[in-house]
């Protein structure tokens, strides 16, 4: 059931790296139980951003949201017990996450949206497309996966044994910086390792259901197997693939790919963009 109760405060100001300013709109929505945390940049037309497995906003989409805020008005969340969102006494799902990002929508009074998600983002929405069709007009899935097979065997074993002090640093600062709670770094990297050990395969019939035009992207050193990524865009009729060279994440400036040399220039913001404004 979702709740329409909404809170909304304006907060400061975000300076990027160029120095110019951008400023947002942040807030909590009452949405299946949660208090999910989300911002608003910038006007146009909706584009919904879904952060990776671990992350919070600011480690995933920082560097390109000043980018997309120039012609767009870019709606950035964060997921059950991720960042500012609080916990439910649930296990996290991609379904559910689904079906919170379209409660927060409606509570936002958004009835259509682009979304573009990283990671365990990118399978949210997926899951967005097969589940809340009415609610999608174009999806970005960067270096998501429908199938146990679409990363290397390794991962799953790793998994089984992750600790959180194999989880990179850079991910645990911001998380620390922005999380009401501090003992809730454990909590998110528990629930973030147990949702991929419970992962089972989208079914190809669900996959082959999504109507909405959809861009793939991977970086050809990315977790995600070139193999999986030609699938899914066999598999999704109107969709477009991309592989770009670098790792998880590098096309967008992930937190934890940024290098001493990072250029702006590198972003495939501009590709995103032209595939969402084609008409």
């Amino acid at each position: 059931m979702i709740s329409c109760h909404e809170k909304t405060t304006i907060n400061s100001k975000m300076v990027t790296e160029k120095g110019d300013s951008l400023t947002f709109v942040s807030g909590y929505s009452e949405v299946n139980g949660l208090k999910m945390y989300y911002e608003t940049y910038g006007q146009g037309k909706p584009l919904v951003l879904i952060h990776g497995g671990g992350s919070t906003i600011q480690s995933t989409f920082e560097k390109v949201i000043p980018l997309f805020a120039k012609s767009r008005k870019v709606i950035a969340v964060e997921l059950q017990a991720h960042g500012r969102t609080s916990d439910r006494n649930a296990d996290l799902s991609f379904e559910q996450d689904a079906d919170d990002i379209a409660a927060l929508l409606a509570n936002l009074k958004i009835d259509e949206a682009d979304f573009f998600g990283f990671s365990n983002g990118g399978t949210t929405t997926l899951q967005i497309a097969i589940r809340h069709p009415e609610i999608v007009d174009k999806i970005v899935l960067g270096s998501a996966i429908t199938k146990r097979s679409g990363v290397p065997e390794q991962f799953w074993g790793f998994m089984k044994q992750a600790s959180l002090d194999n989880m990179p640093p850079q991910l645990k600062e911001v998380y620390k910086k922005v999380a009401p709670d501090p003992n809730g770094l454990q909590v998110m990297f528990s629930r973030d390792v147990q949702r991929m050990l419970n992962f089972k395969d989208i079914p190809d019939e669900k996959i082959k259901a999504i109507k909405a035009p959809a861009l793939i992207i991977i970086g050809d050193k990315d977790m995600i197997t070139p193999e999986h990524a030609l699938e899914m865009h066999r598999l999704i009729a109107n969709s477009q693939l991309a592989i770009i060279p670098g790792g998880h994440g590098d096309y967008i400036g992930e937190i934890t790919t940024l290098k001493p040399d990072f250029k702006e220039s590198d972003l495939a913001v501009p590709m995103i963009e032209k595939f969402l404004d084609k008409k």
